[in-house]
């Protein structure tokens, strides 16, 4: 007898839902994740790396139809030996170069990488510093206002001494702030040798070193601070540090300081108010993008709609209120303070007293402290979710930047399409040259003569990769010299169109008489794209016999 079974009238079980985190529940995650100890530090870590990692694709494609920067070149031939100065600077760039391509090539893209991990660790090192003087949720909107701001993204494309400041500078304020609260002599030898560390990287460093010495002698409790041993060992850690460079500067007979008088002194006081003017609106103008988008995150918090149709003016008021806040060390708050305003107003001041040419690219390194400064203001109020939009706005226009950066890359070289300064085909150069010298020598090409912006690309495209040697400078980078241009023989590599060209060509016709004297064009197609034609004079000199 057969039997048939009748379904069960009970409900029938659910499908188990594929799990899905919810937008309150993420948002919850990364607050806390931002402000728990053991979990904040790895997220700005990741955050850091993450941000590395979107920016050098970005960057690889921005200047896919350019060469590298010639401070990134320079920097790549310094790290080939490890010396204790360079002619123009402080070895500490060139150290971290030649560390950084020990493993990773001569590449394009491993220079942006380069670039993007010195602002990832500057960044982490900012979040260090902002933890001394603000609670955790602070320091996190601290840290993605910085991603934000363009000298940590469009700006930091090139590695040289200026973006190195990004990481010894935070580092130099954090031991400071360090030795400030702990005023031990072990806080005194890491503050010490956090300077010695700055000065390596640029003497532009003592404006910092500068506004904190002046820092600790304003601050209300700066008794406590200075009858401690912490300032006293930290000046003496930083001269003992800084004896094997100063022996090498003597050495050099301070090179480094003629190579300043000489390029950035200026007689013409109406360029030098120009040029303070203009340093001072472009820095401003890259400061307002990380605080406007700042504010828009403090807006845009839990019933902003309706207080937009309600009450608008609110919307701004109530991220402000009065009393004690917590959140905020108001002591440390008073240093960064003081230092920000110091750095910010003290260069310029000095440009226009002492005549100096001020680059826009000095403020590279100088206005780090600006949203800690503002964050840390005790009647400012951060909501949790303030800390959600920040990092959504970062994210968004991150991956709206990547998605077209080869749209932006390609409307660029079409507007500039004949600036040869940025698209000017010298690796395509370097690689012709060294084939020539192969063809003529059978060797090695051993050393490249010419100025700076012509020859550094050809040492870090070149397969031989020659050392620089720039005759008409008084700063030899000690990479090579005149007596290895004589032994080894040499390509002199000039534009035609520079006005040094007939010093130039006196000292190669004194050096190397019998060089053979050739002119040489080239042309750099991408994506099927022609860049501009450049012509250059070459000069190749055979090796002594």
């Amino acid at each position: 007898m057969s039997t048939t079974s009748i379904p069960s009238s009970k409900t029938p079980a659910k499908t188990p839902a594929k799990s899905r985190v919810s937008y309150d529940r993420f948002r919850a995650w990364l607050v806390a994740s931002a402000t728990r100890p053991r979990a904040r530090l790895w997220l700005v870590i990741q955050f850091a790396i993450l941000h590395a990692v979107i920016w050098t694709l970005i960057l690889i494609n921005l200047k896919a139809a350019q060469d590298v920067h010639m401070d990134v070149a320079e920097a790549w031939g310094w790290g080939q030996k490890f010396l204790w100065g360079y002619g123009k600077h402080p070895p500490l760039s060139g150290w971290v170069a030649g560390v950084w391509f020990k493993v990773f090539p001569a590449a394009d893209w491993a220079t942006y990488a380069l670039a993007m991990a010195t602002v990832g660790v500057g960044m982490v090192i900012c979040w260090l510093v902002a933890l001394r003087v603000v609670d955790a949720r602070r320091a996190f909107l601290v840290v993605v206002m910085i991603a934000l701001y363009p000298i940590f993204n469009f700006k930091g494309f090139k590695y040289n001494p200026d973006l190195l400041q990004l990481v010894t500078l935070p580092l130099l304020v954090l031991a400071y702030l360090n030795a400030f609260e702990k005023r031990s002599w072990q806080s005194g030898i890491w503050f010490g040798l956090a300077g010695a560390l700055a000065l390596m990287t640029k003497y532009w460093v003592l404006t910092m070193i500068g506004a904190i010495g002046l820092a600790a002698l304003i601050h209300p409790e700066r008794v406590k601070f200075l009858v401690s041993p912490a300032p006293w060992v930290a000046i003496a850690t930083m001269v003992v540090a800084m004896i094997p460079h100063i022996v090498w500067l003597a050495d050099a007979h301070f090179v480094p300081l003629t190579y300043a008088g000489d390029t950035y002194s200026l007689e013409d006081a109406g360029l030098v108010h120009q040029l303070v003017a203009g340093y001072a609106l472009h820095n401003f103008a890259l400061l307002a993008l990380p605080v406007a988008l700042a504010a828009l995150a403090m807006a845009l918090v839990p019933h902003w709609l309706t207080l937009l149709m309600r009450a608008p003016s609110r919307i701004v008021t109530r991220a402000w209120g009065r009393g004690a806040n917590p959140g905020v060390n108001v002591s440390q708050a008073l240093n960064v303070w003081i230092i920000q305003i110091i750095v910010a107003v003290g260069p310029p001041l000095g440009a226009l007293a002492f005549s100096i040419y001020m680059k826009t690219d000095w403020g590279i390194s100088l206005f780090f402290l600006v949203p800690l400064a503002l964050v840390a203001i005790p009647a400012l109020r951060v909501q949790s979710a303030v800390l959600f939009n920040i990092a959504a706005i970062w994210l968004v226009l991150s991956a709206a930047t990547l998605a077209a950066s080869p749209w932006i890359a390609t409307r660029e070289m079409a507007a500039n399409s004949g600036n040869t300064s940025t698209y000017g085909a010298r690796s395509e150069l370097a690689r012709e040259l060294t084939q020539a010298w192969h063809a003529r020598f059978a060797s090695r090409w051993a050393v490249v003569a010419g100025t700076m912006e012509s020859i550094q690309p050809i040492v870090f495209y070149s397969p031989d990769h020659p050392a620089a040697l720039m005759p008409l400078e008084a700063w030899d980078s000690g990479l090579t010299s005149r007596e290895d241009a004589r032994t080894y023989g040499f390509i002199g590599v000039f534009d035609p169109t520079d006005g040094r060209l007939p010093a130039f060509e006196k000292w190669v016709s004194e050096t190397a008489p019998n060089a053979e004297r050739i002119v040489m064009t080239t042309r750099r197609f991408t994506h099927g794209k022609a860049g501009p034609s450049m012509s250059w004079n070459v000069y190749i000199a055979p090796p002594a016999k």
